[in-house]
């Protein structure tokens, strides 16, 4: 800019504006983030000494304007150097990582010293924020920046294995990955081409740019990295192998390898070279076995016995892609072989032919695709199908895993083949047999971000998936029961239809998990985020309740701020519960409803309702704490209310969930149900519930608050005998009201008192008697044996009107029910003497 024909306040305003765009930009850089940062932070501290010097006069002399040029040359540079690497390849910035922050050392530097002349050209004009500007441009001028260690590490390991000449594809894939990570690339094979993609225009450009040595290094890497198996391109791999197979066709069938050149042999090791490097008497060696010769303090050529002069290590790269050429010619021979002895369907031949597969596999990674280009991985699926043999099934699992391993497309080939059709049947087979079946299963339904949902879902599909992975959970081996585990809460996480399927085959985990914790979110927030707490603090401090609407508003702020949440946690403020591990540096600040899930609780509980259910598996739904959100749910609305008394219904006859009902506070619940109004169907469930409360001699025993407090019995048998009387009970409710009725008379004589003088017992069971429903005549026929110790005389004139007496000694007659015989011969017994016998 000619600063002598522009007026000072535009160039002020121009630069100002420069100076904010490279900030912003700056912040945006992704590889040396913190002096970028910095630099950025800079620079948004310069913009307001530049408005200063826009309200005040600006000194008009020369040194203020080359002051001023000055600076906007090197803001130019900063902001340049924004831009080139802003849209750098990911890679390539990892390479640069020394020299870029080095580069924004410098500029930064520059710029201070550049606000340094301009501050000292305008000494009167800054006078008011001397102080300010003195800080920031020495701060500039001393800035230290260094690259990260991680990044050095990995850079330096990198130009060590070049250095080497190290170009095997194990070397290859650990490169890749930490290059991957470092920059946060999936290393998946369509983001790696990408990024090579964006390394080779890098490369081009440097060579354009006629950086020689960089674009040598460049290709290096490029050359490396394309080894590795994230980064080959499957049309590739398919062509080199066809080529490779065309070469074996000249070979007999019979042949499975080709002996090694001399050549390819290394003296010291005496086996096939990997890493062949050249001595200074051009005898070639292994460079690990050669290294370890000069380790033991030898000095001389180890094929000759020549004493070496220098002990210089050159890689023979031509020797190199000699030796690798033989062993893919030998690696497609022992697939023609294997693929042979597969379709022989000779046992022996077949279980040859999978070790093979093995050992290929392990020597090379490359096979895994070569085996199924070759048409192998369709055969052994088919074979594992077909084969009653259980070693042959077993070896073709363990194959399978080592073909998938880590392989997105083999897994794909797997399932298309229709692989899990033939895997699930294994998993019931014997243990060596399940346990390959389940680590293969495993082993398919993972991807590069965890589980692979596609499979997931074709698995639920197979209706014995289930109940095998639930039998192999129950089952003696350990890794078994665990690989089997993780797929089980996978596929109820999928598919709420699997959470019924499994509690069918008695495994109830998934379904307890959702129906204790359905309703429950827990936000964790990071601790070491201070700015994002004090924005919430206003609202929540620790666990504090607060409104609905302030609970949506801290939720949204939570989630709007990235913080991590952690689903289906119960409400526990201080640590997470059992089993659920809290991530490190990170505190519960809240729980909060998660919305829809009581549709699927109910749903839960209704597959709980609906099953057959042992006696071991109903104390065991109540030992995993399923019966307090069940009395929750009693307190919902008639859906949930009908769902979660129908399940309580089923556990409350056995003797531990009675107790833990009571413990829980569940009697009160139960009995205020009762008594409100309500649907018929709420009542009859909640009498059923009573019923079993009092039953099997159990009284009153649980009738109890949860603080263990007796409730008014008294007020029960009432209200109980009041259901008598009422037009609209019907006999749904009738019976388990009166079963709790009985129960609770049946404990102590002064309830039998309680029911007969004070509620009119006697008049309101006799006309029971006269009824239809049989179950509701035999229990009052029970109740009328305890009341009639306290008032005979009503009982004897109703019994004595014409077929009364008849029919209750059709009681006595009826040999099936020995509990309704011993109360007719009871109530008889009450009966005054001579009224019975004159009758």
């Amino acid at each position: 800019m000619a600063l002598e024909l522009v007026p000072i306040g535009t160039i002020l305003a121009v630069l100002t504006n420069q100076v904010l765009k490279t900030a912003h930009a700056a912040k945006d850089v992704l590889i040396g983030k913190e002096c970028f940062k910095v630099l950025s932070k800079h620079l948004f501290d310069i913009e307001p000494v530049l408005k200063e010097l826009q309200l005040q006069k600006l000194n008009d002399s020369q040194a203020a304007k080359q002051a001023l040029e000055n600076l906007e040359e090197d803001v130019k540079k900063a902001n340049n150097l924004v831009e080139r690497y802003k849209n750098c390849a990911r890679f390539y910035l990892l390479f640069k990582c020394r020299h870029i922050v080095k580069e924004v050392e410098e500029v930064t530097r520059d710029i201070g010293r550049s606000l340094a002349a301009l501050s000292l050209a305008n000494t009167e004009v800054l006078a008011g924020i001397s102080d300010q500007v003195n800080r920031l441009q020495n701060e500039m001028q001393r800035v230290e920046f260094e690259a990260s260690q991680s990044q050095i590490k990995i850079v330096d390991k990198l130009n060590q294995g070049i250095n080497d000449a190290k170009l095997d594809q194990d070397f290859a894939n650990d490169m890749l990955e930490e290059i991957a990570m470092a920059v946060g690339v999936p290393v998946e094979p369509s983001e790696i081409s990408k990024e090579l993609k964006n390394l080779r225009k890098e490369k081009e450009e440097t060579a354009n740019r006629k950086e020689r040595a960089e674009a040598f290094f460049l290709e290096q890497v490029i050359e490396l990295l394309s080894r590795a198996d994230a980064a080959k391109d499957f049309e590739q791999v398919k062509e080199h192998y066809v080529q490779r197979a065309q070469v074996i066709e000249r070979y007999d069938c019979s042949r499975e390898d080709i002996t090694p050149l001399k050549t390819f042999i290394c003296p010291i090791s005496q086996t096939v070279m990997v890493d062949p490097v050249n001595l200074c008497t051009d005898t070639t060696c292994e460079r690990a076995a050669i290294k370890a010769w000069f380790d033991r303090g030898e000095r001389t050529d180890p094929e000759t016995g020549d004493l070496l002069g220098d002990f210089t290590l050159r890689p023979n790269l031509r020797l190199r892609q000699s030796i690798e050429e033989w062993r893919e010619i030998n690696y497609c021979l022992k697939i023609r072989s294997s693929k042979e002895k597969l379709l022989s369907g000779v046992d022996l031949s077949v279980e040859a032919a999978l070790i093979q597969m093995q050992d290929l596999i392990r020597e090379n990674s490359i096979n895994k695709d070569w085996i199924t280009i070759g048409g192998l991985t369709a055969i052994i699926v088919s074979i594992l199908g077909s084969s009653h043999n259980k070693d042959v099934k077993r070896n073709i699992l363990i194959t399978l895993k080592y073909v998938v391993e880590g392989h997105a497309r083999n897994k794909e080939k797997v399932v298309e083949f229709k692989g899990l059709d033939h895997i699930i049947p294994c998993l019931g087979r014997d243990s060596s047999i399940s346990k390959a079946a389940v680590e293969l299963l495993y082993e398919l339904l993972q991807d590069k971000s965890g589980w692979n949902v596609s499979v997931c879902r074709k698995l639920s599909q197979t209706c014995s998936a289930i109940l095998f992975l639930v039998t192999l959970l129950k089952g003696p081996v350990k890794e078994s029961a665990e690989k089997a585990e993780k797929i089980l809460m996978k596929l109820c996480d999928e598919d709420e239809e699997n959470i019924s399927r499994a509690a069918r085959a008695d495994w109830y985990k998934p379904l307890i998990d959702r129906i204790i914790r359905a309703n429950e979110v827990t936000i964790y927030v990071d601790v070491f985020c201070p700015s994002m707490k004090k924005k919430i603090a206003s609202h929540m401090v620790g666990c504090l309740i607060v409104t609905i609407d302030e609970l949506d508003l801290i939720k949204s702020q939570i989630l709007a701020s990235c913080f991590a949440s952690e689903l289906c946690v119960p409400p526990c403020p201080r640590q997470p519960p059992q089993g659920v591990n809290q991530p490190t540096g990170w505190q519960v600040l809240m729980y909060l409803p998660s919305v829809g899930s009581e549709t699927s609780r109910i749903s839960k509980v209704r597959t709980l309702v609906n099953m057959e259910l042992v006696d071991q598996n109903i104390t065991l739904l109540g030992k995993e704490g399923v019966i307090p959100p069940l009395l929750e749910m009693a307190s919902g609305n008639v859906e949930s209310q009908e769902a979660s008394l129908s399940a309580l219904v089923k556990l409350s006859g056995c003797h531990a969930n009675k107790e833990l009902i009571a413990a829980a506070g569940g009697v009160p619940i139960i009995v205020d149900l009762i008594f409100s109004p309500h649907t018929a169907i709420i009542i009859a469930r909640c009498c059923e519930v009573l019923e079993k409360l009092t039953s099997n001699d159990d009284g009153i025993k649980f009738l109890v608050d949860k603080n263990k407090k007796q409730l008014e019995i008294e007020q029960i048998i009432k209200k109980l005998l009041a259901f008598l009387q009422s037009p609209n009970s019907s006999n749904i409710m009738l019976r388990p009201a009166l079963r709790a009725l009985l129960g609770i008379c049946k404990s102590e004589a002064r309830f039998i008192k309680t029911a007969v003088l004070t509620a009119n017992g006697v008049s309101l069971i006799l006309p029971l008697l006269d009824g239809s429903d049989p179950e509701i005549r035999e229990i009052a026929i029970n109740l009328l044996s305890l009341f009639s110790q306290h008032e005979p005389e009503g009982v004897v004139e109703y019994l004595l009107k014409p077929k009364r007496l008849e029919a209750l000694v059709g009681f006595l007659e009826n040999g099936d029910k020995a509990d309704v015989q011993m109360a007719a011969a009871g109530l008889l017994a009450n009966l005054p003497n001579q009224k019975y016998h004159s009758q």
